[in-house]
């Protein structure tokens, strides 16, 4: 195999981010359909699904409402080698009074060096943890890593491969009925996990956040696109409202790590849903 191939072959989220689904893999694998021909994520985030289903697909049309992130992957897909270049001064550059002055530059305009910056401080930042306040600023504080890679370039440029045949939109999760027509096409939600308890109210990365609303309107896509005989599947927690909202269709418990939380000892293996259109490949 040669060396192009193998880069070709093995690309994988270039980001951290809260609820990735990079170690799940293995688990998702019998929920994902036998065949399909193209892709919609209306929730990016990470990407690792759509890095780990890319070459099983002939487009992907990849969607987040953080106008920020769309950025970022834009840049990887058009302009790899000047973004790595860039991250590569930020790598450079590196220590606290660095990162907070770069946390602090809200207004930057030009697209690549803000792509620039939110890798830097997705990189440094306490956690991966991106999160936004009111105003839609970043304002996680620094993190606590001896040698951060801040420039991790072949993992970029690998990304950048898997990316040249998408569509990148910044747009709400609605916007797929427009674009998922044909029993061809397989959706796959991975919103903002709704509440398991009062004092687990992580439930958005922006501004925006995502409420049980939100979860509604949710699910009656995830049912227009099924009735249409599209291939849908959807990640969620384990609770009750999410059971009763998805009550006829398949529901699956998978066991996933927690991560976010600032005491270890709740971190650990908890239960979470995977809702699917169609029935699960036989073990």
């Amino acid at each position: 195999m040669t060396a192009a191939l193998q880069t070709r072959c093995q690309p994988r989220p270039f980001l951290k981010w809260a609820g990735g689904k990079g170690r799940l893999l293995e688990q998702y694998r019998r929920y994902f359909p036998a065949q399909f021909r193209r892709y919609h994520e209306p929730f990016l985030g990470g990407g690792a699904i759509f890095f780990h289903l890319q070459q099983f697909c002939d487009q992907a049309v990849l969607a987040d409402l953080n106008e920020e992130l769309v950025n970022v992957y834009r840049c990887v897909q058009a302009d790899v080698e000047a973004l790595i270049d860039l991250l590569q001064r930020h790598q450079a550059a590196h220590c606290r009074e660095y990162y907070y002055a770069m946390r602090s530059q809200n207004q930057l305009r030009s697209p690549l060096p803000r792509a620039a910056r939110l890798i830097y401080l997705n990189k440094t930042c306490f956690n991966g943890l991106y999160r936004e306040n009111r105003q839609g600023h970043f304002n996680v504080p620094m993190g606590r890593y001896k040698n951060p890679k801040i420039c991790d370039a072949v993992t970029l440029r690998q990304a950048a491969i898997a990316l040249q045949n998408t569509e990148i939109v910044c747009d709400r999760f609605t916007q797929v009925l427009d674009q998922a027509t044909t029993a061809q096409d397989f959706v796959y939600f991975d919103p903002p996990y709704h509440p398991i308890s009062a004092t687990s109210s992580f439930t958005g990365y922006n501004r925006y956040g995502f409420r049980a609303e939100d979860q509604q309107r949710l699910q009656q896509t995830f049912a227009t696109l099924a009735e249409r005989g599209i291939q849908v599947m959807l990640s969620n927690s384990d609770c009750e409202f999410i059971r009763d909202l998805y009550a006829g269709f398949h529901i699956q418990e998978i066991q996933a790590s927690r991560a976010i939380n600032s005491n270890a000892q709740r971190r650990g293996k908890i239960s979470e849903l995977v809702i699917t259109s169609y029935p699960a490949h036989p073990q």
